[in-house]
């Protein structure tokens, strides 16, 4: 319950200090001053195709302006069989989002802090590259914009599969002192294997080309760091610090153990390594060998919820009771493009509209060409898709499940329903 005084910003209008609360605000597309039939029109017709198209079963999409909801609905199943309908409220496994909501605002609090430096050699932190003669020069601000050259990703589910059947030496079926983190139901990772994982990105290839290459890798040891340098257990210390002042109820990792009321989407259908349909339990399986609990993925939550925390990046770190958990300079320093000389778009773990969007057709921009160049976001290889703009204050969410019942199905990338849904809002806005 707000105090007297918070209760009195709120009904004067300062909506930044008032985005944590049971439930968004919500207003009529009118209100908002756009066409409601016309954005009814187009989005309708954009999902249909995506579904006939088998683009995905089912998904949503979720918009605010300012701090209020002005958009929220939901389409198709959660599979092709039609039994499960899509809910407002449900859980999607965010995959690459999981980058700028779960490891990156604790980064972003880190450098507040004077904890980590952006320009310091990430060695000085991480100290096994200390000894890597092509990473120990490398910086934080290089690593998060992918301007260091490290490798884009690491297979390490090849190191417990070996002609298609699991390694017992790895994976077990049932829990023991020596295999403790769950991966599934029913499997469980060696407490061993971490090291493994974080010894081969400590000597995984640095091209000397120092271009844009996005890499996942470190997101894969941020939470060691981030429990390091702040003495708490990386998943309880984003509750702490982020997800409960925004309100956020669902954020968070491995569903399954958490008992939430909230349906769970599934993702694919997965014929190699749990031979079953991955369903509450994340995705991406170099997530799921660290146990769920990852930088790079993993991480679950609804439209509400991310919007939550897109509005919280949008109004640059200010909360229900006015405290600056992130700074203003430090979040823009995090959003806005580090190396357009290099012809690299990425701001500090955040995406960013490629460089010379507001000139291109919509079939070749990235988000809508209308969407301002200090707009950020990120996409989840999942289907899911978030984006901010503090210039026009409009928050985008897109969540589906592209992935089911394969990976192979791909024409949420080929149709660009994502930058045409987005592009809708950005229209009516104009209008």
């Amino acid at each position: 319950m707000k105090n007297p005084i918070q209760l009195l910003i709120c009904l004067l209008g300062f909506a930044p200090l008032c985005i944590a609360q049971t439930s968004l605000e919500s207003i009529p597309l009118t209100e908002a001053g756009m066409d409601k039939t016309y954005i009814n029109q187009q989005v309708d017709s954009i999902m249909q195709l995506g579904i006939q198209e088998q683009a995905f079963p089912g998904a949503q999409i979720l918009v605010a302006k300012g701090n209020k909801v002005i958009f929220h609905k939901a389409y198709g199943f959660h599979t092709y069989d039609s039994v499960q309908k899509v809910g407002l409220d449900d859980l999607y496994d965010l995959a690459s989002v999981t980058k700028i909501t779960g490891p990156l605002p604790a980064l972003m609090k880190l450098v507040d802090e004077k904890k980590l430096d952006l320009d310091a050699p990430f060695s000085t932190y991480w100290k096994p590259w200390a000894k890597r003669k092509d990473k120990k020069d490398l910086t934080l601000r290089q690593i998060l914009s992918h301007q260091a050259g490290l490798v884009p990703y690491i297979i390490f589910l090849e190191k417990v599969m070996k002609k298609e059947k699991i390694k017992r030496r790895f994976i077990r079926t049932k829990p023991s002192e020596k295999f403790q983190k769950q991966v599934y139901e029913g499997l469980y990772v060696k407490n061993r294997f971490l090291r493994k994982i974080y010894r081969m990105i400590n000597r995984s290839e640095v091209s000397a080309d120092k271009k844009y290459r996005y890499s996942g890798l470190t997101f894969l040891i941020y939470p060691e760091l981030i429990s390091n340098l702040t003495g708490t257990p990386y998943e309880s210390y984003l509750r702490k610090t982020f997800y409960a002042p925004i309100g956020s109820k669902t954020l968070g990792f491995n569903p399954m153990t958490k008992g939430y009321p909230n349906k769970i989407v599934p993702t694919e259908m997965d014929t190699l390594f749990r031979k079953d349909l991955t369903h509450g339990w994340v995705h991406d399986e170099n997530a799921s060998l660290l146990g769920g609990v990852s930088g790079n993925a993993g991480l679950f939550g609804t439209a509400e919820d991310l919007a939550r925390i897109m509005l919280f990046y949008q109004n640059l770190g200010v909360t229900l009771n006015g405290e600056e958990i992130i700074s203003k300079t430090t979040a823009e320093e995090f959003i806005k493009v580090q190396y357009p000389e290099n012809e690299n778009r990425r701001g500090l773990g955040f995406d960013k509209p490629l460089l010379g969007n507001d000139t291109l057709a919509i079939a070749d921009a990235y988000p809508s060409p209308k969407a301002s160049a200090k707009s950020f976001g990120h996409a989840g290889f999942t289907g899911t898709f978030v984006w901010a703009d503090p210039e026009t204050q409009l928050v985008f969410i897109f969540l589906s499940n592209r992935v089911y019942p394969s990976r192979t199905h791909r024409k949420l990338y080929s149709l660009n329903i994502r930058t045409a849904l987005q592009d809708v809002f950005y229209t009516a806005l104009a209008n």
